[in-house]
């Protein structure tokens, strides 16, 4: 899987992290559904910059879903790690949008996995629906050449 996110005129969220001990298997590295949760924080943090609420959207009745998830794992993460996961998000439909994610050991910045995360908002009946007031919102999430950078430990 090819990651642009080097070269996109995108915002490129950064959010770093650190592995804690329980997210870790028998095999000392961080369990794979961990990655799912890494991913998932790190595309929350990036829309609550840009001022999407995902509880008050809920109190709304939209919801933002999951339709499709691809990630190449390239290493493991090992408990103490710190990491940093780049996101940017493209509009692909409509109604679609799509996280290119990628995990990056720290200090020495070696790729962990890169990720695509397809998604959209939906609405009460669970039918696809992008409300006026989110799409304007996300929209300039997509198209600013800004870096975003926050630290999680």
């Amino acid at each position: 899987m090819e990651s642009n996110i080097e070269n996109l005129p995108s915002i490129i969220h950064e959010i770093t992290m650190e592995v804690r001990d329980y997210e870790c298997d028998m095999a000392d590295g961080v369990n794979n559904s961990v990655y799912m949760n890494y991913l998932e924080h790190a595309r929350h943090s990036m829309l609550k910059q840009g001022g999407i609420d995902f509880a008050a959207l809920a109190r709304q009745r939209i919801g933002l879903v999951v339709r499709r998830a691809e990630i190449d794992f390239f290493r493991s993460l090992m408990s103490g790690d710190r990491f940093v996961v780049k996101s940017f998000i493209r509009r692909t439909s409509r109604l679609r949008f799509e996280f290119n994610q990628d995990i990056y050991r720290l200090p020495d910045n070696v790729l962990i996995l890169k990720a695509k995360i397809m998604g959209t908002p939906i609405n009460a009946d669970g039918k696809p629906k992008l409300p006026p007031e989110l799409e304007s919102l996300i929209i300039p999430l997509c198209s600013s050449p800004e870096t975003v950078t926050e630290s999680i430990v």
